[in-house]
Order: C-alpha cells, then sequence, then structure tokens
C-alpha cells in the first residue's frame, strides 16, 4: 500500500513538472513572462507598427493558371515503311520544314517510275487516236465513211483522254508518297522526347513519330468559379474585366514574377457543366523558353481601381472563429484589439473595409504579445 502511494506521489509530481513547464512556455512565447516591467510601473512590450495612409490601389485577382503550348502537331506517317534515319533528338527544337525522319523510299521510286510509264504510254496512244481524228473527220466530210465511224473515233479520243489524266493524277500521287518519305517538322517548336527510333515500321495515318510544340508563345489556361464571377461581376459594376485582350501577369511556383505580361485571348460562354467554372485563356511570350507546357502558375489579373483604400499586412490581420481582428497602438499607448471586416486581398496586403481609419497606428510586429490594456513601446515602420 505504501509502495502505491509512493507511486502516485510521483506521478503526480511529474505531471504537475509539465504542466509549469507548458505554462511558462507559453507565458515566455505570450509575453506574459520575461516582459521587462518598467521600474516601478506595468510590463512594457516592444512591438513594430505602421502608420495608416490612404491612396488609391488597383485591385488584383489571382486565379491558378496551367501553362499550355500555343500550338501542338503530332507527326504521323503519310506513307507506310521502316524508319531508316532519324535526324533529330527528343527534347530538340526545330525549324518549319527542318528533316526529321527518312522512312524506306525504294518501292516509292519504282511506283514513280512505273506511273510515269503509263502516262508515256497513255500519251503514245491518245496521240495515235487524234491522228485518226484528223483522218476520219476529212473522210466524213467526204461523205467516205458514216458519221457513226466517225463518231467512234471520237469516242475512242474521250476515252484516251481520260486514261491520260487517270495515269498523270497516279503519277502525281506517287510523287507525292516518294516526297513524303522525308518527315519534316509542320511548325517551329520543341520535339517530345517520346520519337520513334530507326527500324521501326510506320502505318500511314496510324504511327505517331513525334509531338512538336510551340513554345515561344504559350498559352495559360485557368478557370473562375461561378461566387468568383458574381464577385468581380458585383465589385466593376457590371463591366467585365476579364475579357479578350485584357492584361494578365504571372507569379511562378517559386514565387518569382513572371517579367512579361500576357493577354487574355478566349473567354467561355458560358459555365461549364458539372462543374460550375468558367474557362479562359491568355497568350504570354516566351522568348526564353521559361515557361513549359505542364507548368503551374497564378495568374494575377488588375480588375477595378479601389478610391482611398486603407490596405494592411496580412500578417497583422488575427482571425479567430470566422472574426477578424487587429491591435492597434490606442492613447497612452496602450494595445487595443479592433474588429475589422476585410476585403479583396492585394498582393501580401489586405483592404480594410471597415474598422479602422486613416491614421490608425496598426502593430505588425508583437500582436500577440499585446493582451489590450498592455504598454507598448513602439517602433514604427514602413508598410
Amino acid at each position: 500500500m505504501q509502495t502505491m502511494n509512493t507511486m502516485s506521489f510521483r506521478m503526480k509530481l511529474i505531471v504537475g513538472v509539465v504542466v509549469l513547464a507548458i505554462v511558462a512556455a507559453v507565458g515566455f512565447r505570450m509575453g506574459w513572462i520575461g516582459a521587462k516591467p518598467k521600474q516601478g510601473g506595468p510590463r512594457v512590450v516592444d512591438v513594430k507598427a505602421i502608420q495608416l495612409t490612404a491612396k488609391d490601389t488597383p485591385i488584383s485577382y489571382e486565379f491558378v493558371g496551367e501553362i499550355e503550348a500555343s500550338d501542338s502537331a503530332q507527326i504521323k506517317a503519310k506513307v507506310t515503311g521502316n524508319i531508316i534515319e532519324k535526324y533529330v533528338v527528343g527534347g530538340s527544337t526545330v525549324k518549319q520544314g527542318q528533316p526529321l525522319f527518312r522512312i524506306e523510299a525504294r518501292q516509292y521510286e519504282t511506283t514513280v517510275m512505273s506511273s510515269d510509264a503509263a502516262v508515256a504510254e497513255s500519251e503514245a496512244a491518245l496521240s495515235l487516236i487524234r491522228r485518226d481524228v484528223i483522218r476520219y473527220r476529212q473522210l466524213a466530210a467526204h461523205g467516205a465513211i458514216s458519221q457513226q465511224t466517225l463518231d467512234n473515233v471520237l469516242a475512242q479520243e474521250t476515252q484516251a483522254i481520260a486514261k491520260l489524266n487517270a495515269n498523270k493524277a497516279k503519277a502525281e500521287q506517287a510523287r507525292l508518297d516518294l516526297r513524303d518519305t522525308l518527315v519534316v517538322s509542320p511548325m517551329t517548336g520543341r520535339i517530345d522526347v517520346k520519337d520513334i527510333g530507326i527500324g521501326n515500321y510506320a502505318t500511314a495515318g496510324q504511327t505517331t513519330l513525334a509531338t512538336v510544340s510551340a513554345i515561344e508563345t504559350v498559352r495559360v489556361k485557368f478557370s473562375m468559379s461561378e461566387n468568383e464571377y458574381l464577385k468581380l461581376f458585383a465589385r466593376l459594376k457590371g463591366i467585365g474585366a476579364l475579357e479578350p485582350g485584357h492584361k494578365i501577369n504571372l507569379r511562378l511556383s517559386d514565387g518569382q514574377e513572371y517579367p512579361l505580361a500576357g493577354s487574355i485571348e478566349q473567354v467561355d460562354s458560358g459555365m461549364g457543366q458539372g462543374t460550375g467554372t468558367m474557362t479562359l485563356k491568355a497568350l504570354v511570350e516566351n522568348p526564353q523558353k521559361m515557361l513549359l507546357p505542364g507548368m503551374f502558375a497564378r495568374v494575377v489579373a488588375t480588375g477595378e481601381v479601389r478610391k482611398s483604400a486603407l490596405v494592411i499586412p496580412q500578417r497583422a490581420v488575427q482571425e479567430l472563429l470566422g472574426k477578424t481582428f487587429v491591435t492597434v497602438v490606442g492613447e497612452g499607448d496602450k494595445a487595443e484589439t479592433r474588429p475589422v471586416k476585410m476585403g479583396p486581398r492585394v498582393g501580401s496586403g489586405w483592404v480594410v473595409e471597415e474598422g479602422l481609419k486613416p491614421g490608425d497606428k496598426v502593430i505588425v510586429e508583437g500582436a500577440l504579445k499585446s493582451a489590450p490594456g498592455t504598454m507598448l513601446k513602439v517602433t514604427m515602420i514602413n508598410g
């Protein structure tokens, strides 16, 4: 029994020590413990604050976008045969008309020679029939032959002309097939790394040899939810901001701003069924090829200009149970908590709709240590 009481006492002692340690840690973090009091006076907390000034502020809206090639082409074999030469490697930048692959051409060379021979034979046959036509016309004019005999010869001439034209068409197609054994790039861009290798068998109209994507200009695809659309519509009083031609900027995944602005190119006619979003696309110049298809970026579009707006850093705002608060420097340099209504975000700042006025000093560092009524040592900084 004495042993159990001893163990119980030790457990209570350990729990008590842990609780005291937690209270001490929280006290140090919140400034309740360790703040330097004035001699004979209340404790003073060091804080940093900004003084609010009203200024006209452009409001921007951000959306998550995905970068796509402005144009992309799957290169399919136009003729059938084995690939015998390859002139590029995957990932290379190619020019329009640049040779990429060569397909075995011997059968197509043979077809060209055969087609040319058929054309020559048809031309010879037509020439012979035309001589007969001339002679038969003269005989018919003197009544030496019947009109039916002349008509038969004229019909043979028509058939010979048709056969010649058909053989010429076959010869032209044979030349096109022979030309298509050399596969060239249809556009300037970058070829993918999934291109086919030498020795593979290509089937006309089916085998994809490579894909070339134009990336000197890229397209950024992003979506706007129904709520975002209605909010934007209300703030702009019905004047659409995100229309074709509207300028946009990009913020990349590492936080840096892309140096070139783009412009909206396409706006969907309505909300997508089942998604409740509107799709938009913007074009952005990409001369350095920094932007690659598949990358993600934040699309930043400027909307209305808010007149005489008050903007505070987002880090100055405290949120609790759906409410937002800031701590300001009140009379006598004492901390004062103010409920505020926040508007749209502007970069790292936040527009204040209600609760503050120009000239107020808002604490941006040290607010968590500044309970209402706490004496403050204020250092003013630039917002």
